[in-house]
C-alpha cells in the first residue's frame, strides 16, 4: 500500500543558520498541543509561547504539572521555545496589557512583576532560551495646571523611567539566578519604544548581563531611523530574541509577509552574519482566525528570503550614543489603534 503524505509535510531544510518559530499569540483558536503539533509538522524549529489563559495559563492551578507536560511535548516534537508575556488580558479582563510595569499603584505593578518572575521559572522548566517582556504605556498622571505640567514633564519622565528600572530589578534577579536572559522589547507607543530607549534602560540598570533585547523587525520598519537590517547590526551585542512580520512605515500593524514594505533578504542576511542563535519568531497576533494558513505560508517565505541573502561580513555594531536617534515626528505619527 502506498504511504499517504502528511497533511502538513515538513518544509525542506535550507542551508541558512537561522531557526524559525511561530508565535502562539497568532494561533489562539487552537489548543496548545494542536498548535505545537502543527508547527512541528510544518517544519518550524520552535515556538514563541505566549503565556495566556488558553495556552499554559500562568495563573491557573497545577502550573508545575502543566509546565512539565508542555516541556515533554516540546522535547518530543523537537521544538525550541521562547517565552512571551504579551497576552492582552491575562492579568486584567478589562485593561489591555494591564497592569504594566509602569502602573502608578505599587500593588498593581507587583502583579506584573510576579507574572514575569513566574515566566522566568516556567522558562527554566521548559528550557526556553529567553523570556520576553515590554515596558508598558506611560500612565497619564495629572500634575496640576498646564504650565505646571509643562515644567514637570522632564521630572515626570525621569520618575517613570526610574519606576521601570525598579520594577524590573527583581525580574532580572530571577533571570540571573535561572541563567535565562530577560529580553525587553521596544514597542511603539510604550515608554521603551526604540533601540535608544533600550540603551537608556540598560544604562540605568548598570548593564546587567541578564538584560537583553527582543528586536521586532516590523517595529524597526515602523519607527526606527535606521533600516531594519541596520537595526539588526546595531542591536547584535544585546540580541536575545527576534520577532518578525511585515509592516509599513509609521503604522503599527503586524502584516503577513508581502503585505508591507520590508525587504527581508537583507534583514535575514544581517541576522545570520551576527551569529544569532535564538529563534526568529513570526508575530501575527491579529491573524489567529486563519492562523494555520499563515503559519503554513510564512515558513517557506522566510526560508526563501534567507536562501536568497548573500552572506557578507557584519558591520561594526553602532555603540550607544552613536548614529541618529529616533525621530519625534515619526514616533508621534505612529498609529496606536492597531497595536497588538
Amino acid at each position: 500500500m502506498t504511504p499517504q503524505p502528511s497533511p502538513h509535510p515538513a518544509a525542506r531544510p535550507t542551508p541558512h543558520p537561522l531557526r524559525f518559530s511561530y508565535g502562539t499569540n497568532g494561533l489562539t483558536d487552537l489548543r496548545l498541543d494542536d498548535a505545537l503539533s502543527l508547527l512541528a509538522d510544518l517544519g518550524y524549529d520552535g515556538v514563541g509561547l505566549t503565556l495566556d489563559h488558553m495556552h499554559l495559563d500562568p495563573l491557573a492551578p497545577d502550573l508545575s504539572a502543566r509546565t512539565r507536560k508542555v516541556a515533554r511535548r516540546l522535547d518530543e516534537l523537537g521544538l525550541g521555545v521562547t517565552l512571551e508575556t504579551g497576552a492582552r488580558y491575562v492579568l486584567d479582563p478589562r485593561r489591555k496589557h494591564g497592569p504594566s510595569l509602569l502602573d502608578p499603584d505599587p500593588e498593581q505593578r507587583a502583579r506584573r512583576v510576579d507574572l514575569l518572575v513566574r515566566a522566568v521559572r516556567i522558562a527554566s522548566d521548559l528550557g526556553a532560551h529567553a523570556v520576553h517582556c515590554f515596558s508598558g504605556i506611560p500612565p497619564k498622571e495629572t500634575t496640576g495646571t498646564a504650565a505646571e505640567a509643562t515644567e514637570d514633564t522632564e521630572s515626570t519622565e525621569d520618575a517613570t523611567w526610574k519606576r521601570l528600572a525598579e520594577a524590573l530589578t527583581p525580574v532580572l534577579d530571577a533571570a540571573t539566578d535561572a541563567g535565562i536572559p530577560l529580553a525587553v522589547e521596544p514597542e511603539p507607543g510604550h515608554l521603551l519604544a526604540t533601540l535608544d530607549d533600550f540603551h537608556r534602560l540598560r544604562t540605568a540598570l548598570g548593564s546587567p548581563d541578564a538584560l537583553g533585547l527582543t528586536l521586532d523587525i516590523g517595529h524597526c520598519q515602523c519607527l526606527e531611523p535606521r533600516s531594519p537590517a541596520d537595526c539588526v547590526r546595531a542591536a547584535a551585542p544585546w540580541l536575545r530574541h527576534v520577532q518578525i512580520e511585515d509592516m509599513r512605515r509609521g503604522v503599527h500593524e503586524h502584516l503577513p509577509f508581502g503585505d508591507g514594505e520590508i525587504g527581508f533578504p537583507p534583514v535575514l542576511e544581517a541576522l545570520a552574519a551576527t551569529g544569532y542563535q535564538g529563534l526568529v519568531s513570526v508575530e501575527l497576533p491579529r491573524h489567529s482566525h486563519a492562523g494555520p494558513h499563515f503559519a503554513e505560508q510564512s515558513l517557506p517565505f522566510l526560508q526563501h528570503a534567507a536562501s536568497s541573502a548573500v552572506p557578507r561580513d557584519i558591520a561594526r555594531p553602532t555603540a550607544p550614543g552613536e548614529g541618529p536617534t529616533a525621530s519625534e515626528a515619526v514616533l508621534e505619527g505612529v498609529s496606536e489603534g492597531s497595536t497588538p
